[in-house]
């Protein structure tokens, strides 16, 4: 019977003290921590992101050029507008850029954990095409999810709109809370599949591509019958996920948050030195100024995400190692992996190929 999710959590915390303290490796912690925080490993920690699901504009007489003159009266609306256009698709191009480096990223981190070295220069050469079928996957996968929230949150719009609620809310005040209720019951129940959907991609659609170079539609299609003949086994890898998950994300947030207060007080003394310094030599800003003050600011957020990778180190190889030494137990070639015959018992080339259960009708 295969190993548990409970008792691969033994195995797990062996694999990290050995990998990490066995001995201690500052440049391993390096590299680690970087690979980590590019390939969103950070988040398995229960460090997600979270976005805000809407914010209230106040609604102001004038133009959206009034409203930007009074918000910074001493800057151009014009150039400011500029700014912020360039910054809007700057972002979304880096956003592209990062993406398709974490796909190459979380080959990286596999290849890092099954050999207990990271190597990012020989990892980035060698797993060029399996990274781009993981970025396209990824690319599909956000826009199947954008369009079903588009249908989600759409169709209950136009229910609403179609019955006039819209126009005198007061008057619809039940059906709209109700309606609403709904809508965030099905958003909730997606947004819950598409984290599980997008954990065993990571988890066991990663290592299939990695060791037999397939794309994750066919590492899918292997994934499945695991998964049905033993939902139980999966069921509870999960759950015992989100426990750990919750608890090293409670850990990582507090010791974040004493970070961020360490880091926050010099930068806020030396921001409020600069104020007063640049206003008694008549500092002023302009396209240069505003430019300066951004990328410091991206340095500084890069370098306090890094400090927090670096914190996190063990927590990026704990969760990796755990999904490994779990999937070695149902999938042979990655079990031949981390555990090799012993030389004259069973050559190699005597291994059957893997092939995957079959699906029923």
């Amino acid at each position: 019977m295969p190993i548990s999710a409970v008792d691969t959590i033994s195995l797990a915390f062996q694999h990290t003290k050995r990998q990490l303290f066995q001995p201690f490796r500052f440049g391993q912690w390096t590299r680690l921590a970087i690979v980590g925080l590019l390939a969103g490993e950070m988040g398995s920690g229960g460090g997600n992101l979270h976005f805000p699901s809407g914010f209230n504009i106040p609604q102001q007489g004038g133009s959206k050029r009034d409203l930007l003159a009074q918000a910074f009266p001493h800057i151009d609306p014009a150039l400011l507008g500029t700014v912020i256009a360039v910054a809007l698709i700057s972002g979304f191009v880096l956003l592209v850029i990062f993406l398709y480096i974490s796909s190459v990223m979380r080959f990286i981190l596999f290849d890092s954990i099954i050999a207990k070295e990271c190597h990012i220069r020989a990892g980035w050469s060698r797993r060029q095409d399996q990274a781009w079928k993981y970025f396209l996957w990824q690319v599909g996968l956000t826009l199947v999810m954008l369009a079903c929230i588009a249908v989600l949150v759409g169709i209950p719009a136009l229910i609403a709109l179609a019955n006039g609620w819209f126009h005198n809310p007061r008057a619809h005040l039940g059906p709209l809370i109700g309606l609403g209720a709904i809508v965030f019951l099905f958003l909730m129940i997606f947004f819950l599949i598409a984290a599980v959907v997008q954990v065993l991609t990571k988890d066991f659609v990663i290592p299939q591509m990695a060791l037999e170079r397939i794309g994750p539609i066919e590492a899918w299609r292997r994934l499945w019958p695991m998964m049905e003949s033993e939902g139980g086994g999966y069921a509870a890898y999960i759950g015992m996920k989100i426990v750990m998950a919750i608890g090293a994300g409670i850990i990582v947030a507090i010791v974040t948050f004493i970070l961020a207060l360490l880091i926050a007080v010099p930068v806020i003394a030396v921001i409020v030195a600069g104020v007063f310094a640049g206003k008694t030599v008549g500092f002023a800003w302009n396209a240069f100024t505003i430019t300066a003050a951004i990328v410091a600011g991206v340095i500084l957020f890069l370098i306090f995400f890094y400090i927090v990778a670096l914190i996190s180190v063990p927590v990026i190889v704990f969760f990796p190692a755990y999904s490994i030494y779990f999937f070695a137990a149902r999938y042979r070639p990655l079990s031949l992996v981390l555990y090799p015959p012993a030389p004259g018992t069973l050559p190699q080339s005597d291994i059957p190929p893997f092939t995957p259960s079959p699906q029923p009708a």
